[in-house]
């Protein structure tokens, strides 16, 4: 059945297209990634990100251009900060939220035209704090303004260059662009992950490695179940006479997802973490002593485990339930519910409606919040307790790999039924 799928999709013209662009595009990206900038020594980077758990997590985080020292070394981090930044305004500004939800493609492309906007200071702003770290850990050689202003403007470009890659995957190929571009980083560093994991290999640590793939299968088997799970609320249509014909008279349902946002809450809980370590990490170097002394101790807070495990956590159910109540609108769905004649059973059309589908959608988020938040944590208290320090990411890695997987699997299907219905 899976080889009928693959065969179908390679024998329509579109879609083959489609799939081309797409690999061509993330070929791009992994090209670009690997364009060096000099001024850097780049075995003691490599030590430094190898011992360093923040600097592990930026790495997974910008697909490992950070520690290539690339031109793209920040990697998309500004540009989801921008998002969360504009999205976060939608709950202030009422100006901005009748942008995103009411106005149409032509309201959310002008309020994605602020996201890329907004993108550009803070790309300058990280790659100015990540310049001023590696330069404090004496990775850098001395840098002129001119080249400190050149080095910022080509990493600036470098992520806004990603950013335009991002779009224009999801534009003309298959898929969300910035979600396959953060798994095609994910991707390109499992050899090296396997790899120094071959190298470190003991025979006494065959059961610690057991015990580590077991728990990759369960966070697999996990994100599967979570991110195909769905409440069905059923709808009723009133039958209505209109001369001799009769219209309605049949069921339908809403599906509520378990996990509504899919991978966006473990990208947002990761950029939110990345960015006061980094800042932390810039301020440490200040000639200020109580400034540089405070950076430092905030510095050490977000290297604890038990902290960023806690936080990590914490992070990923709050923002399941913001990214829920921002995309998707009980009140909405209950109007257009109502305008087409339907009302769920034993429930008032209206404001009952729209609480009735709330309170269940509160409901089964919160098992898909604490689900994913358990799977995010889980790899690492194993790393914890047996030690693995080559796979230490492997729970975050994963949740983003399978939730995109699933997602683009989920589009393609959709591709096909489309051309099936056109066909028939």
């Amino acid at each position: 059945m899976a080889m009928d799928k693959i065969t179908q999709i390679f024998k329509i013209p579109d879609l083959r297209r489609k799939i081309i662009f797409v690999l061509a595009m993330l070929v791009v990206f992994r090209v670009a990634s690997a364009i060096p900038m000099p001024g850097i020594d780049r075995v003691r980077l490599a030590e430094i990100f190898n011992s360093s758990q923040f600097l592990g997590l930026v790495s997974l985080f910008t697909g490992g251009t950070l520690q290539n020292f690339s031109v793209t070394l920040l990697g998309l981090g500004p540009y989801i900060t921008a998002t969360i930044i504009m999205q976060l305004l939608t709950m202030i500004f009422p100006n901005l939220r009748e942008m995103y939800f009411e106005s149409g493609s032509e309201g959310k492309a002008k309020f994605n035209q602020f996201s890329r906007l907004l993108t550009i200071p803070l790309a300058a702003l990280q790659s100015l704090a990540t310049v001023t770290l590696l330069k404090s850990q004496g990775l850098v050689t001395q840098l002129s303004f001119f080249d400190l202003i050149t080095l910022i403007a080509t990493v600036t470009a470098g992520s806004m260059f990603l950013v335009w890659l991002g779009e224009i995957i999801s534009e003309k190929g298959i898929g969300n662009g910035v979600s396959l571009l953060i798994f095609a980083g994910i991707i390109a560093q499992i050899p090296t992950s396997v790899g120094q994991s071959l190298i470190a290999f003991e025979i006494g640590q065959l059961f610690t490695y057991i015990v580590f793939i077991a728990v990759a299968v369960v966070v697999i088997a996990g994100v599967v179940v979570i991110s195909e799970g769905q409440r069905n609320v059923p709808i009723a249509f009133a039958k209505r006479v209109r001369g001799r014909r009769v219209y309605g008279g049949f069921s339908s349902h809403i599906p509520l997802r378990v996990n509504q946002a899919g991978v966006i809450p473990i990208i947002f809980a990761l950029s939110i973490l990345l960015f006061p370590g980094l800042i932390a990490q810039f301020l440490s170097a200040s000639s200020i002593g109580w400034l540089a002394s405070g950076a430092k101790s905030v510095a050490a807070f977000f290297q604890q485990p038990t902290t960023y495990g806690v936080m990590y956590f914490m992070l990923v159910a709050l923002f399941t339930y913001f990214y829920t109540s921002v995309t998707f609108d009980p009140k909405a769905i209950s109007e257009n519910v109502q305008k087409q004649g339907g009302f769920v059973p034993g429930i008032r059309p209206g404001e009952p409606t729209a609480l009735f589908i709330s309170h269940v959608l509160n409901r089964i988020t919160l098992v898909g919040a604490l689900f994913l938040g358990v799977i995010a944590v889980l790899p690492l208290v194993v790393q914890r307790a047996f030690g693995i320090a080559t796979l230490s990411l492997g729970g975050t890695a994963l949740l983003i790999v399978v939730s995109v997987v699933l997602e683009t699997m989920r589009q393609i299907n959709a591709q096909l039924t489309l051309r099936e219905y056109d066909t028939f």
